[in-house]
């Protein structure tokens, strides 16, 4: 089959876009993969079997895109660009990743009826509200997550089948929209085998380390991702942890209210912003490490739904601690591969990682179960047969 994915923003990396396209591929599938890029001199190429198809855009339509269910213009600007790709590509199946492009296709496809996948990687309206640019003007004027939820929801309504990440958000999108269950598919991020059976382990990063006790914090640093409360916990810990480390790999443009943060309580030696890394880098900081955190803040979005992180820690037999937003709150219960603290409390925080601290032997149990759960069920390898099924289903 051939398969036109649609993705509104650059190519590589999106991991999830990737694991998907290139197992559809082994499964015997076509994957044409329509992306936008900012570089005219950036040409389509073949990426591990992926036909990368790149359409030129420019800062002024990814600034549109925010206004996508405000005004047309967005709608108006890609529905050539789609129908052109649609067509040069003889597609046959549309996968749609993400909300913010999906009017666009629709409309386009009224030409077509080609069959479309919907594949919902967050609860996007509910996210949008915790935007620091939709606080203020001109973007809490003109931007309105209320609409986005209901072009979300006409979306679910038209697509033949929606993907999600996890089991809490089909159950949500099922009540909120009343689809029957068949109509949606967990695929849920997880690793490759390949990340944690290939890796290659930068030295240099586990001799910084060697001698700290690392609190590990991978990806977006965005504030309704917690870290705040982390950062919190660290003068608490550091009258019981002497070589204590808040190691934090990633970036987001919120990144100076952290650093403020650790400024204003004068721990500037515990705390290493690490900015972004390629992930190549990854495993090292993790295998560097003695506890891998994901202190989310709870809301609508993080109750439904695990961060990718969590499978990468566990994969190299690392406990883990997180919040207690619901979703991942019941995937480390489940399993027994972590602890679990009340979300925004810095003092649970500090205790749970003190927990761990005065037990090596509940670390080792807690990160073996980790890693027994993603090497028997969680791993992408197996996650993945959900979304080879789907596609088989719409050919035959």
């Amino acid at each position: 089959m051939r398969i036109g994915m649609i993705l509104d923003y650059t190519f590589p990396p999106d991991p999830r876009v990737e694991n998907e396209a290139v197992s559809l591929i082994e499964a015997g599938h076509q994957v044409f993969l329509f992306c936008l890029s900012y570089d005219k001199n950036q040409k389509d190429e073949v990426i591990n079997g992926i036909q990368v198809k790149r359409t030129l855009s420019t800062k002024l339509e990814y600034k549109l895109s925010a206004l996508a269910y405000t005004f047309p213009f967005y709608r108006m600007s890609m529905f050539p660009k789609i129908k052109h790709f649609l067509v040069e590509n003889k597609i046959e199946a549309i996968h749609i990743h993400d909300m913010r492009i999906a009017d666009a296709v629709f409309k386009v496809n009224k030409n077509f009826d080609l069959p479309v996948v919907l594949d919902l990687h967050d609860n996007m309206p509910e996210i949008m509200k915790l935007y620091p640019h939709l606080q203020k003007f001109p973007g809490k004027q003109l931007i309105s997550p209320s609409k986005w939820k209901v072009k979300e929801e006409e979306f679910i309504q038209k697509a033949d089948k929606i993907i999600t990440v996890s089991q809490e958000f089909i159950d949500e999108v099922v009540v909120r929209t009343k689809m029957p269950k068949d109509k949606i598919v967990l695929v849920p991020n997880t690793v490759q085998k390949s990340f944690y059976v290939n890796a290659v382990i930068d030295e240099e990063i586990l001799k910084r380390y060697k001698n700290n006790f690392v609190i590990l914090y991978l990806g977006d640093t965005g504030l309704r991702r917690g870290l705040q409360t982390a950062i919190e916990s660290m003068p608490l810990l550091i009258k019981k942890i002497k070589n204590i480390k808040l190691v934090i790999v990633g970036r987001n443009t919120t990144d100076a209210i952290l650093k403020e943060q650790v400024k204003g309580l004068e721990i500037e030696n515990y705390v290493d912003f690490e900015g972004w890394r390629n992930v190549k880098l990854f495993p090292s900081y993790i295998v560097a490490s003695s506890v891998c955190i994901s202190p989310l803040n709870r809301n609508i979005q993080h109750d439904v739904a695990y961060a990718n992180k969590l499978f990468q820690y566990m994969s190299f037999s690392k406990p883990v601690l997180v919040s207690n937003a619901i979703a991942q709150k019941k995937l480390i219960e489940r399993t027994n591969s972590g602890l679990v603290h009340e979300e925004r409390n810095a003092d649970d925080f500090a205790n749970k990682v003190l927990q761990l601290y005065q037990n090596e032997g509940l670390q080792l149990e807690l990160g073996k179960n980790g890693k027994q759960f993603i090497e028997e069920e969680f791993c992408w390898e197996k996650t993945s047969e959900k979304l080879i099924e789907l596609y088989n289903e719409l050919e035959n």
